[in-house]
């Protein structure tokens, strides 16, 4: 989505609000939690406060997934992997970026957003964002303590889940099914959003039984072991809101994007529709906000702006509806994929990978989406539950604007094992296909502009793998004619994906050369790394599509728009216009679907007007770049991969 626009005239309601809007990035000194180990920081933290370790444990798997994000605050102002808040501090050692969308960044890092004078005062922000002031206050340990060290981050944690324990009345026991209500406390910070800390407490429960072992991003291995039989007597469900289209799994609630005409012809900021009776829902759309919560449902609230169907909150994964799924929200900056989709926005920043996509956020997503992918049979793969990122541009002329989020940021492959489609192999070495799996953790290609156009950013891990010219890294990067037409090659920029594959994307082998894998990519032979000892891709199989005999190229279109003779009196056609790229003879290219040629027509506040256009002709789903794309039935023979 556009990046919120902030008013200069800042009221302390205001500022308050910036603050959720701005990338949050303080530098901090080297995390001292090392010197014993995180591990055992958890095991010191439970001793002293009275609380099970397990819990402790949980509960940071939530908040962070053990990660220590190098000391910098998430979207919300949270710090360590206790994801303890003080939005206040975060605020004031926040860069002020110029404007822009993600797509074009300012050059310049102006300094300090506001000076101290004019931050708010503490008790301005919302509870649940000065978390780490409270934790202070019971630990005796500084604020600054509690930002930079990452095992006294986790005593803070500890002191917190104590105090909520005694505030309830509650022994400080040892037996972590007594400590249920607690966990839900320490999720809701105050705010009384009791559906939030119940759907909290749940998602720490499931991990408390499922256990969880990992490496975290400072190189530390951390192991919860599973209690499977673990049954906390108060466990409950959470409660969405009458008139939300959620699951009963998670916390919900419904505030409305405003359906208004607004004079001159001019309404917003969504359509009315009659989906699916009208039109199938093809897709699932993953947006990140590039902006904090509030901030994000003002936006959503605005008539004359842009509308998705659903935000979720990064602290604790608490979903906001405001499209009915019937109605097409205006969110992909492609009509085709409106009209067929579900727009789900993210709260984070897609070039500030510890703003942070919390562990929370990704269970409560994947929840909703399994919800909506059972309810419309949305096939739960990379060629429908879309990134932005992988949207086409609908035209030529626009392919060049197209946004980019979520990003290389984003962990696909433990997004799809909590949806339950954990990425793996599907054939043998002779499949034909691969798809896409690096090691997240592991895989960290360098990457510029988070911060200022050409500087490195943070090294982090990565969904994403690069891809080049030829069997090497010395080879240019892979051309993207349709990012730039004068023909120059891509570039390692954050926010560019000319040269770039993503975790659960599926293509076909077109050569290999020792520890290089080479697919076909936008019309060309694209060459990535996939060592046998630390494959970036796995072996697949499946169908796809290369031009029929005798044509030596089809065109590619960014949407499955229907033939002219398709529409009724009343209802201009639309051009079935080609994109930049062509799809050669002998390349193929993987198929996402069968669909037929659709259109639907909404230009006016009054639906009686509105149709869905349905045409004979039909197109297939492909897997052609980084971004899907289209191609026409009749242009093109379907194989399977292997043959």
């Amino acid at each position: 989505m556009r990046r919120p626009v902030t008013d200069p005239r800042r009221s302390a309601r205001a500022v308050a609000s910036a603050a959720l809007l701005l990338p949050l990035l303080a530098a901090v000194p080297e995390s001292s939690a090392a010197d014993g180990g995180l591990q055992q920081a958890f095991a010191t933290a439970a001793a002293e406060y009275h609380v099970p370790q397990s819990v402790l444990l949980g509960v940071s798997y939530l908040q962070s997934r053990w990660d220590t994000h190098g000391g910098a605050p998430s979207v919300t102002g949270g710090y360590g992997p206790m994801h303890l808040t003080d939005a206040r501090t975060a605020l004031a050692e926040a860069p002020h970026h110029s404007e822009g969308t993600e797509d074009a960044r300012g050059d310049e890092a102006r300094g300090p957003l506001l000076p101290e004078a004019d931050l708010p005062e503490p008790a301005e922000f919302p509870a649940r964002l000065r978390t780490l002031p409270r934790a202070a206050d019971l630990t005796g340990l500084s604020p600054e303590t509690l930002r930079t060290d990452p095992a006294a981050n986790v005593a803070g944690g500890a002191a917190l889940l104590a105090a909520a324990q005694r505030e309830l009345g509650r022994p400080l026991s040892e037996d972590p099914a007594d400590w249920y209500e607690a966990v839900a406390r320490f999720a809701e910070a105050g705010s009384g959003d009791t559906s939030t800390g119940v759907s909290y407490a749940n998602d720490v429960y499931d991990v408390l039984r499922t256990g969880e072992e990992r490496f975290t991003d400072d190189g530390q291995r951390i192991a919860l072991a599973a209690q499977p039989e673990l049954a906390p007597a108060e466990e409950r469900a959470p409660r969405p809101a009458a008139g939300t289209e959620c699951p009963p799994t998670v916390s919900c609630e419904w505030i409305p994007a405003p359906y208004e005409e607004f004079g001159d012809n001019d309404y917003g900021n969504h359509d009315l529709g009659d989906r699916p009776a009208s039109q199938r829902i093809e897709y699932i759309v993953v947006h990140d906000t590039e902006g904090g919560w509030e901030g994000v449902l003002n936006l959503v609230q605005d008539p004359t702006y842009v509308s998705w169907q659903y935000s979720l909150r990064s602290t604790d994964g608490h979903i906001a509806q405001h499209v009915k799924a019937k109605d097409v929200a205006w969110h992909a900056g492609n009509w085709y994929v409106n009209a067929k989709s579900i727009g789900l926005e993210h709260e984070g920043f897609l070039a500030y990978p510890d703003s942070w996509y919390t562990e929370a956020m990704y269970r409560s997503s994947a929840r909703l989406v399994r919800h909506l992918a059972k309810q419309y049979d949305i096939p739960l793969d990379r060629q429908h539950i879309l990134g932005h990122d992988t949207v086409p541009g609908p035209t030529t002329a626009t392919v060049r604007g197209m946004h980019t989020d979520p990003g290389p940021y984003w962990d696909w492959a433990h997004y799809f094992q909590l949806l339950g489609r954990p990425i793996a192999p599907t054939a043998g070495p002779n499949g034909g296909l691969v798809t896409i799996r690096p090691d997240y953790a592991t895989n960290r290609p360098a990457y510029t502009g988070c911060v200022r156009r050409g500087e490195t950013c943070p090294v982090h891990g990565s969904s994403a793998v690069r891809l080049y010219a030829g069997p090497g890294e010395s080879y240019p990067l892979i051309k993207d004619i349709g990012l730039r037409p004068g023909g120059e090659p891509s570039t390692i920029d954050v926010n560019d994906i000319g040269s770039r594959v993503s975790t659960g994307q599926q293509f076909a082998v077109a050569d290999r050369d020792g520890d290089w894998t080479a697919i076909w990519y936008l019309g060309q032979k694209a060459w990535f790394k996939n060592p046998k000892q630390q494959p970036t891709a796995v072996h697949a199989k499946g169908l796809v599509v290369t031009p029929k005999a005798g044509l030596a190229s089809v065109p590619v279109y960014g949407r499955a728009y229907p033939e002219a003779s398709a529409y009724p009196a009343g209802v201009p056609a639309q051009a079935v216009s080609p994109l930049p790229y062509k799809l050669l003879e002998k390349q193929k290219y993987v198929v996402g679907g069968k669909v037929p040629g659709e259109y639907y027509y909404a230009v006016t506040f009054d639906t009686a007007s509105h149709r869905v256009v349905t045409g004979k002709d039909l197109y297939y789903e492909i897997q052609f770049g980084h971004r899907v794309a289209f191609v026409r039935a009749a242009d093109v023979t379907v194989t399977a991969s292997g043959s």
